[in-house]
């Protein structure tokens, strides 16, 4: 094998779509800033158990992990940032009311996560603790489709969901996590076949509430079908008052329901949302209320947030043009270099041609030089 083969779905990141990526993140920060959220940045390695506690636990087959030659003990190389931001939460900050906090930065994956996906996603994403309201939530979701509208995102479809159906659904039903699990994924695929077969031993409320959920997606009618087809479990009417509540608040926005879609059901606490767009083959943005978060470390407060990885979002966006720039001859003279000095402070890329070669550059136009007219350093078109 050739030492310049990289591992299956690790890629390098050449000009042109490193710059879409960098721009994109400062603008993604500046965003989140606009909003009031505060950057952090954890480390992208930590000791094992810290990483994979509570609801980390879920990300354990997604984690590298390694063994620290200082120490002796394991870590891992995180494949979800969350988790560290709730333990910043936690310990670090320790605030009494409300904390926005942001990040930006590589995780690692042991496997893709959805097909021609790479293992080093660069996520994005923005966390708020200490507010239960729907307002948090909705804030989230309005920062979510603010970050896509930056990043270029068109013909955008909000689906919402939330985790407490199904677990109300279940409530009192003793499963092994196996059989659990098995529902979960049946649920999942829409499977109404396995579904009969795992509740076959069910109340009869329960069982006809669970194969009702395979058809309870679509518009905002399907609450009212929900309505009807769940009122005997307690609790569902206000579940669904709040999905129609959030719904109503997103102006102008294409918005379906999914109530039996459980992806991430062992993280969420509540209302989830997925951001699709038009072109991209999975959700661009994910989120919701995770309110359990930061139990294991010692503070078990609300929390509801959203993440992306942006090298998806750039996948799915029209290119950027090159950017302008401005070839200048390379020299020692004073002015020469003064001229040149002036632009570049000013904003301009300027590109030298150094002795004996033309600048061989894919990622700048240089549409413009810098000419030397009448003993004046001007800029002239090309």
């Amino acid at each position: 094998m050739s030492a310049w083969v990289l591992p299956d779905h690790i890629a390098d990141v050449l000009p042109s779509e490193a710059r879409h990526i960098e721009e994109l993140r400062r603008g993604l920060l500046d965003t989140a800033r606009c909003y009031g959220y505060e950057l952090v940045m954890p480390p992208l390695m930590e000791h094992l158990e810290s990483l994979l506690t509570g609801t980390g636990e879920a990300l354990d087959l997604q984690t590298f992990k390694l063994v620290d030659q200082l120490s002796g003990r394991s870590l891992g190389l995180r494949a979800d940032t969350t988790p560290q931001v709730a333990r910043i939460d936690a310990h670090l900050l320790n605030r009494k009311g409300v904390a926005r906090l942001c990040y930006c930065g590589p995780v690692l994956h042991t496997r893709p996560d959805r097909p021609h996906a790479t293992r080093e996603p660069l996520q994005f994403g923005a966390e708020i603790y200490g507010h239960s309201g729907l307002e948090a939530d909705l804030e989230a979701l309005q920062l979510a489709r603010e970050c896509l509208r930056v990043a270029g995102v068109r013909d955008t479809t909000i689906d919402l969901a939330d985790m407490r159906i199904v677990r109300k659904l279940l409530a009192g039903v003793a499963l092994s996590p196996q059989r659990l699990s098995r529902i979960h994924a049946a649920l999942a695929a829409k499977d109404a076949g396995e579904l009969a077969a795992l509740t076959r031993c069910f109340a009869a409320d329960s069982r006809a509430a669970l194969l009702a959920l395979l058809q309870l997606y679509g518009d905002e009618a399907v609450l009212l079908e929900a309505e009807k087809a769940l009122h005997r479990i307690d609790g569902i009417s206000h579940v669904l008052a709040n999905l129609r509540w959030l719904a109503s608040r997103l102006e102008g926005a294409q918005v379906t329901f999914d109530l039996a879609d459980l992806r991430g059901y062992a993280y969420y606490s509540g209302a989830r949302f997925a951001i699709y767009a038009r072109g991209a083959s999975d959700a661009l943005v994910r989120g919701g209320r995770y309110d359990e978060v930061g139990a294991v470390f010692g503070r078990n407060r609300p929390a509801v947030g959203l993440s992306l990885d942006i090298k998806q979002v750039v996948g799915v966006v029209p290119p950027q043009t090159l950017k302008a720039a401005i070839r200048a001859p390379w020299g020692e003279a004073a002015d020469v270099n003064a001229a040149i000095a002036e632009l570049r402070a000013a904003g301009e890329t300027v590109v030298c041609v150094l002795p004996g070669h033309e600048s061989e550059v894919d990622e700048f136009h240089c549409d413009r030089e810098l000419a030397q007219v009448s003993g004046r350093w001007v800029v002239q078109a090309v």
